[in-house]
């Protein structure tokens, strides 16, 4: 196994990583942003009142992108299962 083999695979999880990640994290950037402009408009301060409503979004989230996530990390893991034959021998 090459050092250019190991970084390739490193940074190819990396990429699943950041593509798992951005519909969730994009979707809370987007929650707490109306919800910034909300709390800004009527004055109130309240920390707590933007937790909740980004737990649902992300939870919705999850549900929407759920399917479509579990299938890149399947994608990456049997392609990568696939891939061991050549990269050990």
């Amino acid at each position: 196994m090459s050092p250019e083999s190991v970084m390739d695979i490193g940074r190819q999880a990396m990429y699943v990583t950041v593509l798992l990640a951005a519909p969730l994290l994009v979707s809370a950037l987007i929650a707490g942003l109306l919800i910034g402009i909300f709390q800004a408009a009527t004055q109130i301060q309240e920390m707590t009142l933007s937790f909740i409503p980004k737990l649902l979004v992300i939870a919705l989230a999850l549900v929407a992108a759920g399917p479509w996530m579990l299938g890149v990390v399947l994608d990456f893991t049997l392609t990568l299962y696939a891939d061991i034959p050549a990269l050990v021998g």
